[in-house]
């Protein structure tokens, strides 16, 4: 049974940062590549930032391009979020996913992924 579980949300101030942080189980976690995505309240959800398997490959959406790092700890099966300079257009739930086949890179698309986390919240006050 593979499981996502997300962490780190929370509200701050414009110009702040967050770090959010997604734990994977129940399968071989440096196998698959990571994505995060996320969804503002009447939008539909969006493709934020994935990263290879190994690590060594990133892409992100020109939107967060520059404020977002997106990086991944194998030994801990753990994949993260790093959020600085956050705007309140910031403001969703984001959700991290995991892809478990080898196919187009980047991997941009929700149907890319098998696997998804519950969400956390990240709210930006202006």
């Amino acid at each position: 049974q593979v499981q996502l579980v997300e962490s780190g949300g929370g509200l701050v101030q414009a110009g702040g940062s967050l770090r959010l942080s997604c734990a994977a189980s129940g399968r071989t976690f440096s196998n698959d590549a990571m994505g995060w995505f996320r969804q503002a309240p009447g939008k539909e959800r969006e493709f934020v930032a994935v990263i290879n398997r190994s690590g060594g490959t990133t892409y992100y959406a020109d939107s967060v391009k520059g404020r977002f790092t997106i990086s991944r700890d194998n030994a801990k099966n753990t994949v993260y979020l790093q959020m600085n300079s956050l705007k309140f257009e910031d403001t969703a739930v984001y959700y991290c996913a995991l892809r478990t086949y080898v196919d187009r890179w980047p991997p941009v698309y929700g149907y890319e992924y098998s696997y998804w986390g519950q969400g956390t919240q990240v709210t930006v006050s202006s």
